[in-house]
């Protein structure tokens, strides 16, 4: 199946490519040496309308469908992963609040977020509980009294963690249930109990925020329920496939960039009187490169229309794990590739080789690491 964009969607593309390009590139290396959170470029990601795209336009987004955003993630991404993730990971947790939150969250927050003003974070995983969702052991106990809510426990890898200003935490409101037994919260970051310590020895994407969540008798009011009570579980699962695709479009862009960059150096390298591009055995690895971008590049945009039609739930969850497991392998090889390439010269830092295998290996691992989206496909197969 072809999927041709529009010509709004290439001229999306083109805007982004030229922000990636002026923007980004030239203070990747550097914000990948100091870790350093890219605020200003945040803010004028936003002007762009590149934060949280899919925010609806009367809460102050783009509107941008799915496979419109995935695009963007896509080139965000084949400048630099480290930045993109920052940029692309803004608006975490908003997908939750428009769906199942009530209007003054709505109202509160997703005008902040798409505007750059505010950054939200997903608290779903442990220290002790990843792939199993159903497992979490953060409670949240029912103070009637004060018609408050008190959660406790821990939250591992948590994007945006420290920058937070606002997260959507899944909790245990009926422990014995397991997934039947999961509430979303509206928390704000500045409560009393919150508190994030920043995760800094990243082996990739390290101008992204990553933080551990201790919630320590953190209190908020009954209406700041997201959805349902013993719901969250549900709703979460409704928001996987969007994500999985998401995910599966960064790592489309770290092996594009992962094969400019080849390519780029191909093309000046010498050796024996002649660009090493000349060399068969150099430019078949950069076709076949370019052949696994694209398969991989066709299979997301294949799960970004499924997942847009919003017909066959069980449909775009395959296609979604697909594209993930097929995008994350391919762009961890590719990477791989890229480094040969570049020889000696890809296993440092002077060429952005080793920076895009790097941070292509974390694809492989969160929405689901390979191995589950292995067990979703096989699932509707057998």
């Amino acid at each position: 199946m072809s999927f041709q964009l529009s010509s709004e969607q290439e001229a999306i593309r083109d805007v982004v490519r030229e922000f990636g390009e002026n923007e980004i590139r030239p203070v990747a290396r550097e914000h990948d040496e100091t870790r350093e959170y890219p605020h200003d470029l945040v803010e004028q990601a936003a002007r762009y309308d590149l934060v949280a795209p899919t925010i609806p336009e009367e809460y102050g987004g783009a509107g941008m469908d799915l496979l419109t955003a995935v695009v963007v993630t896509e080139e965000l991404w084949r400048a630099d992963p480290g930045i993109g993730s920052a940029i692309g990971s803004r608006g975490f947790g908003t997908t939750m609040i428009r769906e199942f939150g009530d209007e003054w969250m709505k109202e509160e927050w997703l005008p902040k977020v798409a505007a750059g003003d505010a950054a939200t974070c997903s608290c779903i995983s442990e220290p002790a509980h990843g792939s199993d969702v159903a497992g979490i052991e953060t409670r949240a106990e029912l103070d009637e009294e004060a018609g408050e809510w008190v959660l406790n426990g821990d939250k591992m890898w948590i994007t945006n963690g420290t920058i937070a200003d606002v997260a959507v935490v899944m909790a245990k409101t009926s422990p014995g249930e397991r997934h039947r037994g999961i509430t979303a919260f509206l928390v704000e970051a500045d409560r009393d109990g919150f508190e994030p310590t920043k995760i800094d020895n990243k082996l990739g994407i390290r101008a992204s925020d990553l933080a551990e969540i201790r919630l320590d008798d953190v209190r908020v009011p009954e209406d700041h329920v997201i959805g349902a009570v013993d719901q969250g579980f549900y709703q979460l699962m409704a928001f996987f496939a969007g994500g999985r695709t998401s995910v599966a479009a960064q790592a489309v862009g770290a092996a594009q960039g992962a094969l400019d960059a080849a390519v780029e150096y191909a093309g000046e390298r010498e050796q024996g009187g002649k660009t090493i591009q000349e060399y068969q055995a150099i430019s078949h690895k950069l076709a076949e490169m370019a052949t696994d971008v694209e398969a991989a590049r066709s299979l997301t945009y294949r799960a970004a229309s499924v997942v847009d039609a919003d017909g066959d739930d069980q449909l775009a969850a395959k296609f979604a794990s697909m594209a993930k497991l097929f995008a994350s392998e391919r762009a961890v090889e590719v990477a791989d590739e890229g480094i040969q390439v570049h020889g000696g010269a890809g296993f440092v830092t002077d060429h952005p080789a080793e920076r895009f295998y790097r941070d292509a290996r974390i694809t492989k691992i969160y929405e689901g690491t390979s191995e589950i989206q292995k067990n979703i496909i096989s699932d509707q197969l057998l």
